[in-house]
Parts: structure tokens; sequence; C-alpha cells
């Protein structure tokens, strides 16, 4: 499935007027991103609305800086503390599941969906149902909805623009008037901090150990993720359904510098890749300025310093996720969904120190043989899948060691 480019140039915001921004997930470092780069660029955007799961006072310092229409908290036992926070400001202020969804329908032109988890879906859907532009944050959106999502974005005219680095740097070289040309799309890897250790070694790895990625600064779940390579995983997934290539024309490459986001192989031996230093600000930029260009702040690459890029195959007994990920999407409907939910508890269950790190996989393995397959044809249905994953997970998390 291949991305939807409907609208025209002027999305990217029209000469002389400011582009409509929403930002949901606003206090996360995606977010912190985006509100970072629409600073540096005044009068280009202006903020309609922003979300937060819970941090009522970054949300409420974002809100009197922005001044958006409206600031929604998602944790409905803090909206008091934020109606507060922003009283006399004439931002308007929600919370709950019901107030995102609204925060996703203000008329945005532009929207970043950076709500972390299943709770992204709902509002994400909703400003592709209007036919926004969506830069795309949350991998569970398509992780677990992918044929629902793409589906609703040729429906409705939108325009799905990737923001993980890897989507990015493909979607920047991927020729999509001549996708019969592509050969192969190879996303990279960096191996997070555990690359070179021995699985045996990772059994008593503590979770401090395992968010100390060596080139990204992420958030405490996406950098387990990134120590499991589940991300990458999760990745594969989504850029099946983001490129019109088979899962079988997906590769996964290690490249610990993470300087080359990822490539595109074509059919003449031709294999272009998009590179840049590790900084989210970067993918973000492109998606915000889209189909043009916005100056941003990170550090320029300089190759003769860097001297030696390097490559390697992921070792599959070390990262057991990566296989886990493929199972999935090649048995298909609710599958993926599975297994997100199951690593969601499973990396919550690790930090909390409640299972070990190798524990995170044998709970996703073991959820996913304990769950029927299930098709998903609505929202509903992976809500469904998403709660039952869930429970099961939870069930193992609680039950014996996963081993």
């Amino acid at each position: 499935m291949a991305v939807t480019l409907s609208h025209e140039d002027t999305v990217s915001g029209r000469d002389g007027e400011a582009q409509s921004v929403t930002i949901l997930g606003s206090t996360g470092s995606v977010g912190c991103n985006t509100i970072d780069l629409i600073q540096r660029h005044p009068g280009r955007y202006v903020v309609e609305a922003l979300t937060a799961h819970r941090n009522v006072e970054a949300l409420a310092e974002q809100s009197r800086k922005l001044r958006p229409r409206m600031a929604v908290i998602a944790d409905e036992s803090r909206y008091a503390d934020l109606k507060e926070a922003l009283g006399g400001t004439g931002v308007e202020v929600g919370a709950g599941r019901k107030a995102l969804v609204e925060a996703a329908s203000v008329p945005a032109e532009w929207v970043m969906a950076a709500i972390v988890g299943a709770a992204g879906l709902e509002p994400t859907l909703t400003a592709v149902r209007r036919g926004a532009t969506v830069a795309l944050a949350n991998k569970e959106c398509l992780v677990c909805a992918g044929e629902l999502m793409m589906a609703e974005v040729a429906k409705n005219g939108a325009t799905l623009l990737p923001v993980d680095s890897e989507h990015s740097a493909i979607f920047q070289v991927f020729d999509f008037a001549n996708c019969g040309a592509v050969e192969r799309i190879i996303l990279t890897a960096s191996g997070g901090p555990f690359l070179n250790r021995d699985r045996a070694d990772l059994e008593n790895v503590s979770p401090k150990e395992a968010v100390n990625h060596p080139n990204w600064d992420m958030g405490a779940k996406i950098s387990v993720d990134s120590a499991t390579m589940m991300n990458k995983g999760l990745e594969l997934i989504e850029a099946f359904h983001l490129f019109p290539v088979s899962e079988q024309r997906i590769d996964i490459l290690i490249h610990p510098q993470s300087i080359i986001h990822s490539m595109v192989a074509y059919k003449d031996g031709s294999v272009l890749a998009q590179m840049g230093m590790p900084d989210m600000r970067t993918p973000i930029a492109y998606a915000l300025a889209w189909p043009k260009r916005i100056a941003a702040p990170s550090e320029r690459l300089d190759l003769a310093r860097i001297g030696t890029l390097t490559f390697e195959e992921p070792d599959l007994d070390q990262f057991p996720t990566l296989l886990l990920a493929r199972r999935a999407l090649q048995n298909g409907g609710g599958a993926p969904a599975v297994l997100s939910a199951a690593n969601e508890i499973a990396v919550e269950a690790f930090l909390a120190g409640r299972i070990g790190f190798l524990d995170i996989a044998r709970v996703v393995e073991k959820t996913l043989e304990s769950m029927p397959d299930t098709a998903v044809e609505t929202l509903d249905d992976v809500y469904g899948i998403d709660a039952e994953a869930r429970r099961a997970a939870e069930r193992l998390v609680n039950g014996p060691r996963a081993g």
C-alpha cells in the first residue's frame, strides 16, 4: 500500500499565511521537538490544539507560550489542575478520550500524531478522516490497524507523512511514480545499547542500562524497544503498510552509527540512502514543511570526521523480537495488534522491575501463541484485541517467570 499524496504544495503553508497545526502528544520528545521547530520559525505556524497524557505542568507552559485554541489532558483526574493553570488565557480546556478526539477534529491543516500507544489510534484516525496532513509518529496506528488506517487515508484524501527517521528516509528516496523499479527496502537499526553483549549477560540488565541508547535521546518505552529491537520489528510492519512492497522485500540491517537512516534498492543496482546526524528534528522538520523544507538546528553531517560506517546482519538469536514481528505480519489480522499490546505490557513490567529484560520477548511470544486469529475490520475490533492481549500478557507477567 502506498502513501497517498493528494494535497497540493500549498499544504506546507500558503504564501503569506501561517499554517495551522495541532500536536497530539505535545509533551513527549516528538511533541517537544515539534514545538522547538515551530518556535524557530515565528509567523509560519499557528497552533490550534495541544494534548498530553498527564503532564499538566508542561502542557500549561506550552499553551501559555503558543496560545492554542484548545489544550487537552488525557488523564481526566488532572482536568482541574489544567483548568486552573490556564485560567484567564482564553485557551479552551478539555480532558479524557472524547476531548482528545475533539482536539483532533479541530480544523488544523497539519497534525502531529505523537500520542504513544493504542490511545493514539482514535485521535489519529479522526484527523485522517477529515483529510488532514498527518505526520505519523505513533507506531501503533499502522502496526495495530494498518489496513484500516491506509484505507481511510485513501478514502478521505488525507496525506500521511512518516516521522520515524527510518520511514522518513525511505519516503524521501522512494520513487512512488515508478514503484515497479523498487527491488528492496532496507531498514537500518542501531542495534541499541546491547548490540555486542552476550545474550546470557542480558538476563539481569537493569532498566537504566536498557534506556541508555548510544545515539538517540528517546522516551523510556521506545528506548527499551530499541534495546530489544522490537522497535525495528514494529517499523517493519509500518513499512509494509506505508510502501508498496511485500514483507519479503523489506530487509533489516544493523548500522551502529545511525547515519544512514534507511535505503531503497532499485532494480538497476542503484541504492538510494537518506543520511544525517541522529536528531529527530530532521525528520520532523521534513514533515512539518513538506513538500518544501525549513531550516533545522540539527548538527551537520561531517563524513570525513566520522570516517567509517559499518553494517552487519542482525543476530536473530540475540534479537528474537524481529522474528516475532515478521511472524505477526505474516499471520495478519489481529496478530500485529497482539504483538504491540503484549510488548507494551512487558516493557512496562520490565521498567517497573517486575520481569527481566529477556522476559519481554518471552511474554510477547507466549501472548501471541495464546491468542486466537481475529480479523480487524473496525477500530472496535482493534480495541477488543488490544484489551484481550493486554490481559493475557498481564497474566504471564504476574505468573511464574516468563521463561
